[in-house]
């Protein structure tokens, strides 16, 4: 199997089942136009989120990690006229072109883009009271993962979903003895989950356009 076999067969799903309209790809060409890294979400991805979204009849979302807004345009899309979907992204460069993005598929009543180190945006949502959220999407700087699920615990609540992105980093996941932060910070995020007593959770590892990665699935229980 190679890349260009999984390209091709994302490109026959994608055909039949997941719609790419205007908004989203002008997100993906003026995040690309902008010099923004190409790691967003692959279209059947996003359609995952907004899938898994809408199973859970979600009212609020918390995504960390905008980018472009390609993926806050999915999940965004999955709520309610009610609904909130607050998305934290460190570069203000970014997340320019993010409410841009967002502002054009008629989405930036719904999302609330908050610009800054998340690490300093998540107690501010703890003390605003933003939660409780009924899924999380972390994908941001993988280091901080494990600290990125502490805050997805304390705003969070049973019932609620946390997905993670990039977690199988190509395979490297594997190497215990890893010297990149990015593979450490997914391997203690790993470990917290399957060790936290509020927590249920999978891992499957993904092929396709984006090439050989995964994601974490996890459910709050209690």
């Amino acid at each position: 199997m190679s890349q260009q076999t999984w390209t091709a067969v994302d490109d026959y799903f994608n055909g039949l089942l997941v719609e790419e309209d205007d908004a989203l790809l002008a997100a993906a060409e003026d995040s690309d136009a902008a010099g923004l890294p190409a790691i967003q979400v692959a279209p059947n991805q996003g359609k995952l989120l907004n899938l898994l979204a809408r199973l859970r009849a979600a009212r609020r979302i918390l995504e960390i990690g905008t980018l472009g807004g390609y993926s806050t345009i999915w999940l965004a899309r999955a709520l309610p006229e009610d609904g909130r979907l607050v998305t934290l992204e460190s570069d203000p460069d970014y997340a320019a072109v993010a409410a841009a993005n967002i502002a054009r598929a008629g989405l930036d009543h719904l999302v609330d883009i908050r610009v800054g180190n998340a690490r300093d945006s998540l107690p501010v949502l703890e003390a605003e009271e933003a939660g409780p959220f009924d899924l999380v999407f972390i994908d941001a700087d993988k280091p901080a993962n494990p600290e990125y699920l502490r805050w997805a615990l304390k705003l969070t609540r049973p019932g609620s979903v946390i997905v993670g992105d990039n977690v199988v980093r190509d395979g490297a996941v594997t190497d215990a003895a890893s010297d990149d932060p990015r593979v450490q910070g997914v391997r203690r995020f790993t470990e917290l989950i399957a060790g936290h007593p509020r927590l249920t959770a999978t891992t499957l590892q993904t092929v396709g356009s984006k090439g050989y990665d995964g994601f974490t699935l996890a459910l709050v229980t209690d």
